[in-house]
């Protein structure tokens, strides 16, 4: 309970320092013209959100960081293993988040406006630093597990876990990444994702971890503060591409990482949602000379966008999904 108390509370605190820390980085934002560039096929409302402040994954990492560092620091300078443990966590969520900046400066800056990094240099170095992650979790915490709902044990993976960590931890990343297109929508589905391992955490005794989890989710709270629709500041790849792979380290810490694309639903279906519709428009051009497709537009949000919907409806209904998904996650692994 005590452990519950602290975590809640920490959450509240990074709430706090992230929301008074936010609105000085929006000013700095749009003092550099750091504005989001808007894609022309777009449904035409997005238009309208041309030039707002991206990069706001600078809003949740900074006061994450800083947070949890000073939380173990003690632990550190003794060697707490338990302590220590956290440091692979959050350098994951520096490194994909730096990498994440990268990509939305060029997409401000580059060649290609709007762009970003070419999709194979992206992915190169996404799986070099899931590389990273894995031998770190592998080969310094000794995590090489699989556990499943309803069985009383653990399967040990062996040196088949590498590349089983590295997949998941690029495919949190880019699943996150894909669902930030609407105000909310991924900000939501990460808190809800983070809060649901930090309860898993928690029922596992990795009192660090759970306080982790939580100190992400106050911020990604004050984050939502500003990025409620009409959106003051956009997530970006800064924030994006951080919070999937950080939350794939999470996943794979308590061992129930096989219940993660349950719990991240919505993101799962939006990333698998643009492969369907990328190569069923490649197969059918090579087969008829004619691409066609599944959806109106992909990722999945904007499919349903024109179909009708309003943002704040698609954005409502997909965390309700997530949150309902995310309730059964926890569920299962109580079994």
């Amino acid at each position: 309970m005590k452990d519950a108390t602290i975590a809640l509370a920490l959450a509240g605190l990074t709430f706090l320092i992230t929301v008074i820390w936010g609105g000085p980085l929006i000013i700095i934002l749009r003092r550099f013209r750091i504005g989001k560039q808007i894609r022309i096929d777009e449904p035409q409302h997005h238009q309208t959100k041309m030039g707002t402040p991206t990069m706001g994954g600078m809003m949740i990492v900074v006061p994450v960081l800083l947070i949890s560092l000073l939380l173990n620091v003690v632990n550190l300078v003794r060697g707490n293993t338990s302590g220590r443990s956290i440091l692979l966590p959050l350098a994951v969520l520096t490194a994909y988040t730096l990498l994440g900046a990268w990509d939305d400066w060029l997409g401000l800056s580059g060649v290609a406006r709007g762009e970003g990094m070419r999709g194979r240099s992206l992915l190169f170095w996404q799986s070099l630093l899931a590389l990273g992650a894995a031998l770190g979790l592998y080969f310094v915490l000794g995590i090489d597990t699989l556990a499943l709902p309803g069985v009383p044990f653990y399967y040990d993976l062996g040196l088949f876990y590498i590349p089983v960590a590295m997949f998941v931890i690029v495919g949190g990343s880019n699943a996150i990444n894909l669902t930030d297109g609407l105000d909310g929508l991924a900000g939501l589905l990460s808190a809800t994702a983070f809060a649901a391992y930090g309860v898993i955490a928690l029922l596992q005794g990795q009192v660090f971890l759970v306080r982790f989890c939580f100190t992400l989710v106050g911020a990604l709270f004050a984050f939502l503060w500003f990025n409620a629709h009409p959106a003051e500041l956009f997530m970006g790849g800064s924030g994006s591409y951080s919070l999937g792979a950080t939350l794939g380290v999470v996943a794979l810490m308590t061992g129930q990482w096989v219940l993660l694309p349950l719990i991240i639903i919505m993101p799962i279906s939006v990333a698998l949602s643009v492969i369907i519709q990328v190569g069923y428009f490649k197969l059918t051009r090579r087969l008829t000379g004619q691409g066609k497709r599944v959806f109106k537009m992909s990722p999945l949000h904007l499919h349903f966008e024109l179909l009708g919907w309003s943002e704040t409806q698609v954005v409502q209904r997909f965390w309700l999904v997530g949150l309902l998904a995310a309730m059964v996650g926890v569920g299962l692994a109580l079994l």
